[in-house]
């Protein structure tokens, strides 16, 4: 394989650092499938990973992003062949395991979804995992029996991610 392009966050003496460079693959984590990725979000997260104001990441160095869609190289997992598309969110993707803005990931198979048939890997990460996360809140309040004949709700944070997919 040899080498890919990725940004990569470092901690030095001084600080965080974020540089756009060759990354190797030998220096890929663990993972039995690696995925070409082909679309990524920005996510709050993720931007308090790029600019440090948060510790977010949690080893150096680090290739952050926390979700992306993208199409199986090689893979010894028996749900994934080469040339499947796939869709990865959360997993501490972005934080403790090499994450998703690069033109490669290397991740566990176990969490991968096939991307959903009708929906574009673009169409994936419109939604990103604000709109999975807010999916998955809509589900807890249907387990729940919670309907809109129960009253308003209170949606907070709409301005951002989860809270703008749910409105």
């Amino acid at each position: 394989m040899g080498t890919f392009k990725a940004w990569v966050i470092d901690k030095g003496e001084t600080g965080q650092s974020l540089a756009f460079r060759d990354f190797d693959d030998a220096d890929l984590m663990d993972g039995d499938v690696t995925v070409r990725v082909t679309h990524s979000t920005l996510n709050y997260k993720d931007g308090l990973a790029l600019t440090g104001t948060s510790p977010v990441v949690r080893r150096f160095p680090m290739i952050p992003g926390i979700d992306f869609s993208g199409v199986v190289e090689t893979s010894d997992h028996p749900e994934y062949k080469p040339g499947d598309a796939v869709v990865l969110t959360g997993w501490g993707v972005g934080e403790t395991h090499l994450g998703a803005y690069a033109q490669r990931a290397r991740v566990k198979g176990d969490w991968l979804v096939p991307l959903p048939e009708g929906l574009s890997p673009e169409q994936a990460m419109a939604i990103g995992t604000a709109g999975y996360t807010a999916m998955l809140s809509r589900m807890a309040l249907d387990a729940h029996g919670l309907t809109p004949a129960h009253g308003p709700a209170i949606v907070t944070g709409a301005s951002g991610g989860v809270g703008s997919v749910a409105v």
